[in-house]
């Protein structure tokens, strides 16, 4: 039996995010237009200008629709307490992770990635890619609970699974083996070029293997690379160029491409001009790469390099932008929030959600680059999916964190923990009398 017809109060939403065939107002100077939402049934049936009665519109709650992750390491988040990286420095990381791995079960997997997904869900992501180590002990309980998590988490949060390992190994007949594997289980290839593994001659034969296994199965790669301070853009102009001479067409990710904004202005435009030619896509990870990168004993970095996001977009390059670690040797903070991500990625990159590209990183390019079937963009007879935020401006949002409602199929999830009263601080309701004030 079908629901009522249900009308949302009246919201100011980007009009980036509204189908473009829609007669509406035109934008705010904030790039908003407040409509109202008529939904049934978790799908939306009508999408209406405001026609202003009640509170001025400046004073409407802002809302997007529910942004995407685009690389997470669900295998071992949260696990930055029982193996600390003190210095956090990228060798010191990789020392870590791997005691960490030689510890690693299928339970503690589980107990991550069900954390992982319960925060992303209720902070309002709808997808999460997850890059999983997969050689050496780690790899079968690693995939056999994150394929389960997938399974259980299905129509919630969806999961996507990336096979993570030095790119040499799709050189061997065990490469091939974890390919197809990967291939059967719907999943997607991956690999590390560059740190922290050192560049060697290998490495092209070895990229060459990968986009074959890839073309042979049908796969798509998403690639850690470029993850450092040294040869700028080595890998990411290895790739463009294998795929270009070979004539190879996969859905490929370039994940970090951080070196890459070390190059000269000029050569960095015309790599990232390359990529568009060939149509790769980046994944910016400016937390993991600003906390790692350009660390020098007693001294504040200058140089903290991230992908060039703002010349691979006026390239023509499809850029989404992501947390990557969370509380784990590779970085210590984060949460799955990607309202937390997009308002330190204004201070960390110059990201402004208010224009049109600033906020395609988290929702509609995320969305095409993990081949979604929703676009992210809100229309008659698609999802009633937002995330509605306790703030009427943008500049409400960067000045503090909201407070905010997700709308998943219709329904209002339950508010994330942390807009809960910290248990940490109930004791201290009693310890002094209330300041009247």
């Amino acid at each position: 039996m079908s629901e009522a017809v249900a009308v949302l109060p009246p919201l100011r939403i980007p009009r980036s995010l509204l189908d473009p065939r829609l007669a509406l107002p035109t934008p705010d100077a904030q790039g908003l237009v407040a409509v109202q939402l008529e939904q049934q049934d978790g799908t939306l049936r009508a999408i209406q200008p405001w026609p202003g009665v009640g509170p001025a519109a400046e004073d409407l709650p802002l809302a997007i629709t529910p942004p995407l992750e685009p690389h997470a390491h669900l295998d071992k988040a949260f696990s930055a307490a029982a193996f600390p990286n003190a210095e956090g420095t990228m060798a010191g990381a990789f020392a870590a992770n791997g005691r960490e791995a030689a510890e690693r079960s299928a339970a503690h997997v589980l107990e991550r990635g069900e954390r992982a997904l319960e925060m992303a869900w209720r902070h309002g992501l709808r997808a999460v890619r997850t890059h999983i180590d997969s050689l050496g002990p780690a790899a079968s309980p690693s995939w056999e609970a994150l394929e389960q998590l997938r399974r259980r988490w299905a129509g919630r949060v969806e999961l996507q699974l990336v096979a993570l390992v030095p790119l040499s190994h799709w050189l061997t007949a065990k490469g091939a083996q974890l390919a197809q594997q990967v291939a059967a289980s719907g999943a997607v290839l991956g690999g590390v070029l560059g740190p922290p593994f050192e560049a060697g001659p290998a490495d092209a034969a070895a990229l060459l293997a990968l986009l074959r296994l890839a073309e042979r199965f049908g796969c798509a790669i998403d690639l850690h690379i470029d993850e450092g301070v040294t040869q700028p853009g080595r890998g990411v102009r290895l790739v463009s160029r294998l795929m270009r001479e070979h004539r190879i067409a996969v859905p490929l990710i370039c994940s970090h491409a951080a070196s890459m904004a070390l190059l000269p202005d000029r050569a960095c435009r015309r790599l990232a001009e390359a990529m568009a030619e060939v149509e790769i896509g980046v994944v910016a990870l400016p937390p993991t790469n600003l906390w790692l990168l350009g660390r020098q004993p007693g001294r504040t970095p200058l140089l903290r390099a991230q992908a060039p996001i703002r010349q691979l977009q006026e390239a023509g390059v499809a850029v989404a932008i992501g947390a990557d670690n969370v509380r784990d040797p590779w970085y210590p903070a984060g949460g799955f929030d990607p309202i937390e991500l997009l308002r330190l990625s204004v201070l960390t990159s110059h990201v402004l959600p208010w224009e049109r590209q600033g906020l395609a990183a988290f929702t509609t390019v995320p969305s095409r680059l993990l081949g979604q079937a929703w676009d992210g963009v809100l229309r008659p007879g698609g999802p009633a999916d937002l995330v509605v935020l306790g703030a009427a401006s943008w500049e409400a949002l960067l000045a503090a964190s909201p407070q905010r409602r997700v709308l998943r199929s219709g329904r209002w999830l339950p508010p994330p923990a942390a807009e809960s009263p910290s248990p940490l601080l109930a004791p201290l309701r009693n310890a002094a009398p209330a300041d009247p004030g």
